[in-house]
């Protein structure tokens, strides 16, 4: 009696039936249909919103050409607006737009052309008047000619990527000889300061990040998409690095773990290299980086850095000169990237994210290492590892003002 009544399907088995595709698209069909016929209806019951239309706009990029500036201004609010007029330093000045009408939707970009003879080094306050008499005010600190994008300006920027990015790691992994010397106890300090140096660049990326996202347009999420890339990136590098160990054969011994840890070290001061070159190439094309030997000098010392960090792993191990330089490679070529892509597209809400990605990626190349720093007893932390771990942040913030000066 019992087995019959077990073997009796129960209240609602009817769905085992149906192709669990189907059970899937049937609701989804549903709510897409009702919310089609909610808009067409144009929200049946609700009332309309009094007040005037809600204005947020922000500008995306300024280039100056000569005679003329151009601006690209984003719509972040939900309704429409219209730009009627424009005025710079308190005085109106003729504009055209693309589209004609001068009217940008909501997530939408209008690109105006002031035809302005502008100074050189000079200041100049923008003002964009909305046919409702909303204002949005820009500003150009020190007008310097935009750079054009030929491949002279892709050279400049590559050389600035080779000076700041791909050397300085490269000098930083001659380090390898004088590691090959130490104790083993004085391989967990070095690879604490490491650690401390990668933590001190998760922390200067997200600070930079929040402040780029901050700047311009936040249609696009502005702050949160550091901490979107941030989390995309660290969820990326875990499940690629879960199956790249699932791929080792077991018989491969420690020789390969240090491959693994100073590829993923490569892969996060890539990512943070490429925040890097963003920064450099956008500074270059809106004139404001001075491009002296000082800031290039700056650059070199702090980035040596992180050639020392990339080859602490192979402190007992061995590694042929090829597998250095392409590790060398990886963590500095994307500053040639970066000033590519800063120098001829820049966009606020990209290098949020991009900077993000690069915390996200060092994140997950600390927990890697975390465990490399344990002493015979176990123990992460305890006085030699946090001494290592602080003097990592110490010698990045102290380099960190050489360029900051």
């Amino acid at each position: 009696m019992e087995a019959n009544t077990a073997a009796q399907p129960g209240p609602g088995a009817w769905y085992r039936q149906v192709p669990a595709w189907l059970l899937a698209v049937v609701p989804l069909a549903l709510i897409t249909g009702g919310l089609v016929a909610f808009a067409a209806l144009n929200a049946p019951g609700v009332p309309e919103r009094a007040g005037p239309p809600t204005e947020e706009l922000s500008v995306e990029r300024t280039v100056l050409r000569p005679g003329r500036i151009e601006l690209t201004v984003r719509n972040d609010g939900p309704d429409a607006v219209r730009i009627a007029q424009i005025s710079v330093n308190d005085g109106y000045v003729p504009f055209s737009s693309d589209p004609s009408n001068g009217t940008v939707g909501h997530l939408s970009a209008v690109k105006l052309s002031i035809p302005y003879d502008w100074i050189e080094a000079q200041a100049y306050a923008i003002e964009l008047h909305t046919t409702t008499g909303g204002t949005i005010d820009t500003s150009i600190p020190v007008a310097v000619k935009t750079p054009t994008t030929g491949l002279g300006f892709f050279g400049v920027m590559a050389l600035l990527g080779l000076y700041v990015g791909i050397l300085p790691v490269l000098l930083g992994m001659l380090f390898l000889p004088w590691l090959r010397r130490v104790s083993e106890q004085w391989i967990r300090v070095l690879m604490a300061v490491t650690i401390g140096l990668l933590v001190w660049l998760a922390i200067d990326a997200t600070l930079e990040g929040v402040d780029q996202a901050g700047q311009g347009s936040q249609a696009f999420g502005g702050p949160a998409l550091v901490f979107l890339g941030a989390a995309l990136a660290y969820l990326a590098l875990s499940g690629i690095d879960s199956w790249v160990r699932g791929r080792r054969e077991t018989a491969e011994g420690e020789g390969a773990s240090s491959a693994r840890l100073a590829l993923l070290i490569s892969v996060g001061i890539g990512l943070h290299n490429l925040g890097e070159g963003l920064a450099i190439g956008s500074a270059y094309a809106l004139g404001a980086l001075a491009l002296g030997a000082f800031l290039v000098i700056g650059f070199v010392i702090q980035n040596t850095t992180e050639g020392l960090a990339i080859v602490v792993p192979f402190a007992q191990h061995s590694a042929s000169p090829g597998r250095l330089a392409a590790l060398g490679t990886i963590a500095g070529a994307p500053a040639i990237a970066g000033a590519w892509i800063g120098g001829s597209a820049y966009n606020g809400s990209v290098a949020a994210l991009l900077l993000g990605a690069g915390v996200g990626a060092i994140l997950q190349v600390i927990q890697q290492l975390v465990p490399t720093i344990r002493d015979h007893v176990g123990r992460v932390l305890y006085p030699a590892s946090v001494t290592g771990i602080g003097a990592g942040m110490a010698i990045l913030y102290l380099t960190g003002l050489l360029v900051s000066g």
